[in-house]
């Protein structure tokens, strides 16, 4: 397998199929191409990237098979891994983690577009916009139920790391860079995500890179 991502310190989907293929356990190739460099509209022409419009990730199993979008990644991958590693087995919690996945993926555009991932930089805290905010509360309320419900002992929302943390593991690296207020519950989950071995490998990663995208690094301004 073969896994284009883009830049490890901003790109967050990227992050989300990079965990996704480390949890699998399947071995892969990654490649790293960077972001809204100069050669990127040539490289969304390539053969390699047509199947998903350019964007990243974008996973080639061989040379037929072809997943792109983080959730159809992972999703691929349980299959292939045998379905027992990405989603808890009792079906209730499983159901729950699926819909907290989903959700992920198709929600909290204010918290995205306010507040971007920059795994690299930590702000100085800023109070953050009403929408923000919103998102943020959401967000603790499925962690606090998941918790509750089906976390157990583990240290993650549903017990050992899986799925859904892949989905939310780029939002605990924002909550951290700018410094986000989060429920007191929340602190010992996210030690948990940025201190997995994973998540280590991938921020050592990010901090070797050369690349500096200057729109993601602007720090955020009172309103």
């Amino acid at each position: 397998m073969k896994l284009f991502i883009g830049n490890k310190a901003y790109s967050s989907w990227s992050l989300r199929g990079w965990l996704a293929c480390k949890l699998s356990g399947i071995p892969f190739e990654e490649v790293v191409v960077p972001l809204y460099d100069e050669a990127l509209e040539k490289r969304r022409e390539g053969d390699e990237f047509a199947p998903s419009s350019g964007k990243v990730p974008i996973l080639w199993d061989g040379d037929e098979t072809v997943v792109w979008d983080s959730l159809a990644i992972i999703e691929y991958l349980n299959e292939k891994s045998g379905g027992g590693i990405f989603w808890p087995a009792d079906a209730s919690a499983r159901a729950m983690a699926r819909s907290m996945a989903a959700e992920m993926h198709s929600s909290f555009a204010a918290l995205r577009r306010e507040h971007s991932m920059n795994i690299r930089q930590i702000y100085a805290p800023v109070p953050p916009s009403e929408a923000v905010a919103q998102d943020i509360a959401r967000i603790m309320q499925l962690w606090a139920e998941a918790r509750a419900r089906h976390g157990g002992e583990g240290e993650f929302l549903f017990g050992e790391f899986g799925a859904v943390d892949v989905m939310f593991a780029p939002v605990v690296t924002r909550f951290i860079t700018y410094q986000l207020p989060v429920a007191r519950f929340a602190e010992a989950y996210m030690r948990a995500v940025i201190n997995h071995p994973w998540m280590q490998e991938w921020i050592g990663g990010a901090q070797a890179e050369e690349w500096v995208i200057d729109r993601f690094e602007t720090p955020p301004q009172l309103g």
